[in-house]
């Protein structure tokens, strides 16, 4: 299903998106932003939750639709498409963000220049109610409420 909300902005309900999977008992919860613009991306994110499924580090417990948006920051490239996860982990920030930047470059991502057209992006965006201050990480994400690419697939999370 497609739902139009405006001009610029569609939702994607399908493939996964929006889901509830199975509960975890891992430790801790992680809200983590997805996104990419480059080659079929609703389709790396299928590949990327059969990825997680598989990874025993996290678990993957809530999707939320897919929104497709117009690129931010840089502005001469393709909409992105954005979704949010809810994850279980037993990994504290840091290495949980060493793992998600692992798993970006698995999938194709290169960091040529701020904002660039990418095949993935994972962001932490929020780590249970935990809050860091440091040049590797920030948490909550610096500039989620900002965001429709993380506000509107939030706000679809049951």
């Amino acid at each position: 299903m497609i739902r139009r909300l405006s001009p610029e902005l569609t939702l994607y309900f399908g493939g996964g998106f929006p889901a509830r999977l199975a509960p975890s008992s891992k430790r801790h919860e992680a809200l983590i932003g997805i996104g990419g613009n480059v080659g079929h991306v609703r389709r790396r994110f299928k590949q990327l939750l059969h990825y997680l499924r598989s990874f025993p580090a996290i678990d993957v417990v809530a999707t939320s639709p897919v929104l497709q948006n117009p690129p931010f920051g840089y502005l001469d490239q393709a909409d992105f498409f954005n979704a949010v996860l809810i994850i279980r982990t037993n990994l504290e920030p840091l290495p949980l963000l060493r793992t998600l930047l692992h798993i970006e470059k698995r999938f194709g991502r290169r960091r040529s220049f701020p904002n660039a057209p990418r095949t993935l992006d994972l962001d932490i965006i929020f780590f249970e109610s935990k809050k860091l201050y440091n040049k590797q990480l920030t948490i909550p994400h610096p500039h989620w409420k900002e965001r429709e690419s993380v506000l509107i697939p939030m706000s679809h999370l049951r």
